[in-house]
Order: structure tokens, then C-alpha cells, then sequence
């Protein structure tokens, strides 16, 4: 299994917070060597340390693995979901019509 999306998925949301690979290491007393293994897809953690970097970070699973499991369906679906919340109330009400329109026979 290639793991690399998920690494690209940590770096995106450890950048998000403005640590550098150090300041997570830190967070969560791993070596930022091994957060770069990690970030590369060279290494996969383990499910408690995933977790714990997954927290580190305020990022659920899904986010940090959808790329990963299913070609990145849901990660767009969940950054879509982050854009339409910036969005004005009136833009989100016709996102939402739209999107009822698309789903009605489904």
C-alpha cells in the first residue's frame, strides 16, 4: 500500500498550523526524522502513533487518510465542506440548492 498520501495529507495540515516538521516531532515526542519518513511515505505509523499525530495536528482520520483509501473522493468532499463554510449565508443557501437539485434521484 502507498502511504504517501497520507504523508502529503500530515505535511498539508502541519503547514496549515505553521510548525515545521520539529515543532510537531515535539508535539507529539517523535523525532522529526521519523515525521519526515513519515511525510515522504517512506514509513507508516503505527495506529497509536497515527493517532497521536492525528491530534497533534486537530485533523480526523478521515482527512489524513482519504487520499490514501479511496483516491481522494471524501478529502475533497471535506475541503469543499471547509470552502462552503466561508462562504456567505446566500452562497451557501443556492450550494446547497444545487446540490439538492444533482442528489434528488439519488
Amino acid at each position: 500500500m502507498d502511504f504517501k498520501g497520507m504523508g502529503e495529507q500530515i505535511k498539508k495540515k502541519r503547514r496549515e498550523k505553521n510548525w515545521r516538521q520539529e515543532d510537531l516531532a515535539e508535539q507529539t515526542d517523535l523525532t522529526s526524522t521519523y515525521i519526515s519518513l513519515i511525510e515522504r511515505g517512506k514509513k507508516c505509523p503505527t495506529l497509536e502513533t497515527f493517532i497521536i499525530i492525528a491530534n497533534a495536528l486537530d485533523a480526523s482520520a478521515d482527512e489524513l487518510l482519504a487520499s490514501t483509501l479511496n483516491n481522494g473522493y471524501a478529502l475533497r468532499v471535506s475541503t469543499y465542506m471547509d470552502r462552503l463554510k466561508n462562504l456567505s449565508e446566500e452562497k451557501q443557501k443556492t450550494v446547497c440548492e444545487v446540490m439538492e437539485v444533482l442528489l434528488k434521484d439519488e
